[in-house]
C-alpha cells in the first residue's frame, strides 16, 4: 500500500506559477506510474500528466502542454507538478495518483490517491 500526500496548492493570479508536491510512503517503485489529475466543480476528473519509472514523462493533457511539467525525485519519493502561466480554467482540486504498471489515462486505473490540494487562479 502506498500513501500519497500532496501539498503546494493555493491561490494565484492568472499568469502566475505554482509547484505541487506529492510525497509517497513508503516509496515509489520503479515499475509504477505516477500521475497528476485534476477535477473542477461539475467536471470529470482528468489526467494532467503522468510519468513512468520516475524518468519517462507521458503525454500531457493538451490544455497544459508547454505550461506544466511533471517530474519525480526518486531519492525523495516525491512527485512534482510545476505549473506556469496559470489560467482561471486551471482552477481545480489536484490529485496525485499512482498505479502498478504502465500509465493509463483513466482515473479508475489508479490504485493510490492523495487527498488533493486546491489550486485557484483568479483573473
Amino acid at each position: 500500500q502506498v500513501q500519497l500526500v500532496e501539498s503546494g496548492g493555493g491561490s494565484v493570479q492568472a499568469g502566475g506559477s505554482l509547484r505541487l508536491s506529492c510525497v509517497a510512503s513508503p516509496s515509489i517503485r520503479s515499475n509504477q506510474c505516477m500521475a497528476w489529475f485534476r477535477q473542477g466543480p461539475g467536471n470529470e476528473r482528468e489526467r494532467v500528466a503522468a510519468i513512468y519509472g520516475g524518468w519517462l514523462p507521458t503525454a500531457y493533457a493538451d490544455s497544459v502542454k508547454g505550461r506544466f511539467t511533471i517530474a519525480q525525485d526518486n531519492a525523495k519519493n516525491t512527485l512534482y507538478l510545476q505549473m506556469a502561466s496559470l489560467r482561471p480554467e486551471d482552477s481545480a482540486m489536484y490529485y496525485c495518483a499512482g498505479r502498478d504498471g504502465g500509465c493509463q489515462p483513466s482515473p479508475s486505473a489508479y490504485n493510490y490517491w492523495g487527498q488533493g490540494t486546491q489550486v485557484t487562479v483568479s483573473s
